[in-house]
């Protein structure tokens, strides 16, 4: 499989255009990955573009590439959301890598009661950002045409906010009903959102609230798996159910 690439902003190039690759991601060509003029390679816009060409020139600050043939993929429908709470250590960082490979479409940070993990208002904007970088480079490395979007950390409240236009399903070990049992209709517009407890699990006041907010809790199998296991494994469940695996 050819090596695959990212440019920072959506690209407009057809057939016969070059792309340039700037800044890290050239370095990251020509110096690690050590591409060579005339070697095939893919590129991607992370918003659906998805270029097949052949490396023109090398440099360690600039790689361009000939553009052969371009497609565009739809945007995912419904999208999967995985809403992942502060954690400590890096298991909240090991959810987002390993759900941005499996095809999460959106992840939400999670100040939830339980959280180890605080976050002042800088601590945000880096966390954010941080995650973000995270999603990338799996993206990347998994060859997807779409980037997740980080969004910006939420709270309880705004989970309840919302559930009102979307399927909110909690992860909840002690729920009577399995994952595997839901039906998911493919066809429905609204997104899918997969709600990830910390450590502690999530408190249950935030699952009373959750749930008069129409959200429903789903159990994966038998056991209590960390939380930088239960998203991914969700989000594979949700998946094949939906038809995209």
């Amino acid at each position: 499989m050819p090596l695959h690439f990212l440019l920072e902003e959506p690209v407009h190039a057809i057939e016969g255009d070059a792309v340039t690759l700037t800044g890290a991601e050239a370095h990251h060509a020509a110096t690690v990955r050590r591409v060579r003029v005339g070697e095939e390679v893919t590129v991607g816009d992370g918003a659906g573009a998805w270029l097949t060409g052949e490396v023109e020139s090398v440099a360690p600050r600039e790689v361009v590439v000939r553009i052969r043939e371009r497609t565009d993929a739809p945007p995912p429908a419904p999208r999967i959301v995985l809403v992942q709470a502060l954690a400590k250590g890096d298991r909240d960082e090991l959810a987002v890598q390993t759900a941005t490979e499996l095809g999460v479409d959106e992840i939400v940070p999670w100040q939830s009661a339980r959280s180890v993990s605080r976050w002042d208002a800088a601590k945000a904007a880096k966390g954010r950002a941080r995650w973000a970088s995270i999603a990338r480079e799996a993206a990347k490395q998994a060859h997807r045409a779409f980037l997740p979007e980080v969004a910006e950390l939420t709270t309880t409240a705004g989970l309840v906010r919302r559930a009102a236009a979307s399927v909110v399903l909690v992860l909840e070990p002690a729920a009577s009903e399995p994952l595997s049992a839901l039906t998911l209709d493919p066809a429905d517009p609204r997104d899918i959102v997969l709600v990830v407890g910390p450590e502690g699990g999530i408190a249950p006041e935030e699952l009373a609230l959750l749930g008069e907010a129409g959200a429903r809790q789903v159990r994966l199998g038998d056991t209590v798996l960390r939380t930088s296991t239960a998203g991914p494994a969700a989000l594979a469940v949700v998946s094949t159910a939906l038809g995209r695996w």
